[in-house]
């Protein structure tokens, strides 16, 4: 049985799925992220579902509750980097 079968989704989440992310410069996310995960923290450079450039410093094991459309390989040491989505 899946709990979410027949729930609405909300962007406060719980998000469904994480998705591995390879910071590039020029390429979006495949969606906008309504959170990230970061297994080994850093810097992460990041825009913004509201269109800003953000370099935030994140622990090991961060998760960022902000929704992100791109991230950005200039300026990211942070690594294993997950996508948290709603679809």
């Amino acid at each position: 049985m899946n709990p979410f079968a027949n729930r609405a989704l909300s962007l406060s989440g719980p998000a469904i799925d994480a998705l591995p992310v390879t910071p590039d410069d020029t390429t979006d996310l495949s969606q906008v992220a309504i959170g990230l995960y970061i297994e080994t923290g850093g810097t992460i450079s990041i825009d913004t579902a509201a269109g800003g450039t953000r370099t935030l410093s994140v622990a090991d094991f961060w998760i960022l509750p902000l929704g992100v459309g791109r991230v950005r390989a200039t300026g990211t040491t942070a690594a294993g980097i997950h996508a948290l989505v709603l679809a």
